[in-house]
């Protein structure tokens, strides 16, 4: 229990720290800068310490389950020695853990309002609805590409420079021909899948299995899964958008 807490307590400490600079800054622009009080300073502290918390207990869970989850199963599925299901776990990883991210479910909706307000898309619940949900499939179905074809070249060893080098001209060719509105929506669609719910997991995937896995390096190796989730969004977005429009 002892032990419990003050690992609690270093992860407080640690969280507080990491918040402070931020809230320096507020501070300084809103008593220096615009030389004004701070405007209901009660709910700001509140949320601060709510802030803190939340950090706090996010850090602590990725410690204690997401991490260790994502490498015993990477570990778990190289000792079984079936390509298959291992590609199918890692597709399935970055499909399930992308279609709920929050932040995508918020750019998907905002994209779809934004579409029908242009008239892109029909003004109707339904074609909004249909529009987002389209938009969300679409880079979950990227991410499980990603995260297959990074799977993919830790196991070959391929050169990941390569991979993202070719991936971004493959991003600049595509968007000559893609529909201007969508264009930037897909190039956002590539950061808000590296979110709370994506990385922990993918990151704890390319560690666990590069480190099942003779002469791979998980330092070398392990990383890049979420470069390559970052990257193929912005591609399949397109041809989305493309499709659609």
């Amino acid at each position: 229990m002892g032990k419990s807490l003050r690992a609690f307590a270093a992860a407080l400490s640690g969280s507080s720290r990491d918040l402070l600079p931020v809230v320096l800054v507020v501070m300084f622009f809103q008593l220096v800068v615009l030389q004004q009080p701070i405007p209901d300073l009660v709910n700001l502290l509140v949320g601060i310490l709510l802030v803190v918390l939340g950090l706090t207990f996010f850090i602590s869970g990725l410690e204690m389950a997401l991490f260790p989850i994502g490498e015993s199963l990477a570990h778990a599925l190289a000792r079984k020695g079936s390509l298959l299901w291992l590609l199918l776990f890692a597709f399935s990883l970055g499909f399930g853990t992308t279609v709920a991210e929050p932040a995508l479910i918020a750019v998907a909706d905002e994209a779809a309002e934004v579409a029908s307000t242009a008239g892109a898309i029909g003004a109707s619940a339904e074609a909004r609805s249909a529009y987002a949900d389209g938009l969300r499939l679409t880079v979950a179905f990227s991410v499980g590409f990603a995260i297959v074809l990074g799977v993919i070249r830790i196991l070959k060893g391929w050169p990941m420079h390569w991979l993202i080098a070719g991936g971004y001209v493959l991003v600049v060719g595509i968007t000559f021909f893609a529909p201007e509105e969508i264009v930037g929506i897909a190039y956002d669609s590539g950061g808000v899948t590296t979110s709370t719910i994506t990385v922990p997991l993918v990151t704890a995937l390319g560690v666990g299995l590069a480190s099942s896995i003779r002469g791979r390096s998980p330092m070398v190796d392990g990383f890049g899964l979420i470069a390559l989730a970052s990257l193929t969004p912005m591609f399949f977005v397109m041809i989305y958008g493309m499709v659609v429009q």
